[in-house]
């Protein structure tokens, strides 16, 4: 009986082990492309617009098919769920490697984010199935550890790869990861699913809010090539407005909807997710745009690039995992609220940065921001889990990183707007191009602070520490009892 003990405490870690695998890949194409933009746009002769595409694509398929992705594993099964996701993201990484002009790389990107969109909400909802509620926030730190270790390291092995191989390979590099998670899933994953009835794919839903936020996102990123008061960008705001209204009442009158409404009737799962928005929306488009401002302004090189951010990534690695247990000790709150402030702190700093910054001056921002990001991540999601029954999982870590990946699309799009319009301005006064992009980086990060610190305030309104608590002890011992 105590070696099966030992076993069974063995295999979860092991689990844990596995998802983090995918986990690390889908993260890790979050921001591995950003220090290759520079070499794909003068590969395959981009624009600033495809360029964002290109990051915007992935973030915007993910969003809109994870609601879809965590039902189809809560009711097919999380394990199957996972890998076929992981099938179709190693498959696309094959296609965005061999790419041979921008809108092929593009449409391979989308179909990249459809499989991390089935991935991402499976590896969540798994550790809340296989964790116990004492452990799941020490597992879900390591699992915030890891994607925010992705997330972080991503500058650093893409501009080794583009710099001493070629951008291709930032793709190629998936596949042998993808297929170890495909060949270890089934031996150290157990298949879970929601037993309860009445569940089913919300196609009206699906459609609705995949047109809405494509819509949206097309409308922000094409504004500058078309006029914002074009005919086409009015339609697409147009669009998106109806699409996005249809599918708020969709939901509302769905029997089994793809986005549980009342889910947010919970005061914490409100709050935990619409912080999380705000660090999408404040943060994905600033890595993006770091990253063109180090190459394209300071003369950066791909691999030096990437190699600034390193701070920045020791200090998520440290910080997330005991963030997360501290977390289940003390509540998520404050951690998020100030972890909010530190993020608004870092960008408002870098709207300062000049066109001969060396990496001093860069180093403090650097090690604010990854302190925020460590104290952030882990806590809101801790949060936001604790809110909802294991039975629900798969969609409530769907909803989570749906926010975060909405936020992340629609800040790439409005950071880019912001960056196109004031460099047009500023062209337009005599300025040359990198002092252009100079004035609209430093505006674009100014609103990216606001923007943070907006979340921080929700996040210390909204989130209550022990909210859920109990409901969540209760839900782990009927799927012990089970």
């Amino acid at each position: 009986m105590r070696q099966r003990l030992i076993t069974d405490e063995n295999k979860k870690w092991w689990t844990l082990a596995a998802v983090a695998v995918g986990l690390f890949m889908i993260m890790l194409d979050n921001t591995v492309v950003n220090v290759a933009l520079p070499s794909m746009q003068r590969s395959l002769h981009l624009n600033l617009a495809d360029l964002e595409w290109v990051v915007a694509g992935y973030a915007l398929t993910f969003a809109a098919f994870m609601l879809t992705g965590g039902k189809l594993a809560d009711l097919l099964g999380r394990r199957l769920i996972f890998m076929v996701g992981l099938v179709i993201f190693t498959g696309a990484s094959l296609a965005c490697g061999l790419a041979t002009n921008g809108g092929f790389l593009i449409g391979a990107r989308v179909v990249q984010g459809l499989g991390g969109a089935l991935m991402n909400p499976a590896t969540l909802s798994i550790i809340t199935a296989t964790f116990e509620p004492r452990e799941r926030g020490k597992a879900i730190g390591i699992w915030a550890g890891v994607s925010a270790m992705a997330l972080a390291i991503g500058p650093l092995v893409g501009g080794l790869l583009t710099e001493h191989i070629n951008w291709h390979w930032i793709f190629f590099i998936n596949i042998p990861i993808g297929v170890v998670g495909l060949l270890t899933a089934p031996l150290l994953i157990e298949e879970s699913r929601d037993q309860s009835l009445n569940q089913r794919p919300d196609i009206p839903g699906l459609a609705t809010s995949a047109v809405g936020l494509f819509a949206l996102t097309y409308g922000f990123i094409e504004a500058n090539n078309y006029g914002w008061g074009s005919t086409r960008i009015l339609a697409a705001f147009a669009i998106a407005a109806v699409a996005l209204v249809i599918f708020y009442f969709l939901e509302r009158s769905q029997r089994a909807p793809m986005l549980d409404l009342s889910l947010f009737r919970n005061r914490t799962f409100s709050g935990a997710n619409t912080a999380m928005l705000f660090v999408g929306l404040a943060m994905f488009g600033t890595f993006l745009y770091l990253t063109l401002y180090m190459q394209n302004v300071v003369h950066y090189s791909p691999v030096k690039s990437g190699a600034t951010f390193l701070p920045m990534t020791v200090l998520i690695i440290l910080v997330a995992p005991n963030a997360g247990r501290l977390s289940d000790r003390f509540g998520s709150r404050w951690f998020v609220g100030i972890g909010m402030v530190l993020l608004s702190v870092m960008l408002f700093y870098y709207s300062s940065l000049g066109a001969h910054t060396t990496f001093w001056h860069l180093l403090p921002g650097l090690l604010i921001g990854g302190f925020g990001m460590g104290i952030t991540m882990t806590p809101v999601t801790a949060a936001a889990m604790s809110s909802v029954a294991v039975d629900k999982a798969g969609v409530g870590s769907a909803v989570l990183n749906s926010m975060r990946q909405v936020g992340g699309s629609l800040g790439i799009a409005v950071m880019g707007a912001i960056v196109a319009h004031v460099s047009a301005s500023s062209i337009a006064n005599g300025d040359s191009r990198s002092i252009a992009f100079l004035h609209g980086f430093h505006d674009s990060l100014r609103v990216a602070s606001a923007i943070a610190l907006a979340g921080a305030i929700v996040a210390t309104l909204a989130i209550r520490t022990h909210a859920g608590q109990h409901a969540t002890e209760a839900s782990g011992r009927l799927a012990e009892a089970a």
